[in-house]
């Protein structure tokens, strides 16, 4: 539980872990809770080669993108392929779309693929420059004058604002 909101956010998928959003999206999963509205989850991920884990799913993501709740009910309600795999408990990493911005640097997909998905694109030589998990540590860190919350094992922790939670 964190004392104040995450402004920006970067994770770092371990490439022999993450070879997909399906799975790397586990880290819009584990820090939604903790962002602040219109803050940027940033997503190094060098191993990202695929949106599905097996070619159904990869076709589906590329043809609808990540795009919320509502809009992937609905496509589960007019394409028999979405309601063969989709059972209602997976969670959407945009089900507060719009509330902050994702923004994914591939190892191996392009522009356009990344876009075409709803997702934010960054160069990943660009970024990996700029924000170096050799040189950061997890939790707060200050790079160029910003601070940024960074995290390693994105799929180790579950962050939240308690700010965020009635009593």
């Amino acid at each position: 539980m964190m004392d104040r909101e995450i402004h920006k956010a970067v994770v770092f998928l371990d490439p022999q872990e993450f070879k997909s959003t399906w799975l790397g999206n586990k880290s819009v999963y584990r820090t939604r809770m903790a962002l602040a509205d219109d803050a940027e989850l940033i997503v190094l991920a060098p191993a990202v080669h695929e949106f599905g884990e097996d070619p159904t799913i990869d076709m589906l993501i590329r043809k609808y993108g990540y795009c919320g709740t509502p809009a992937t009910l609905e496509a589960v309600k007019n394409d028999p392929r979405w309601r063969a795999i989709y059972r209602g408990g997976a969670p959407d990493p945009w089900v507060e779309r719009g509330r902050f911005k994702i923004r994914y640097c591939p190892g191996h997909l392009t522009r356009e693929e990344i876009e075409g998905a709803h997702f934010e694109y960054g160069d990943l030589a660009q970024y990996m420059a700029k924000y170096d998990p050799a040189k950061l540590v997890d939790g707060w860190n200050t790079v160029d004058g910003e601070e940024i919350f960074f995290h390693l094992q994105s799929g180790a922790w579950l962050w939240s604002y308690k700010g965020r939670f009635k009593d």
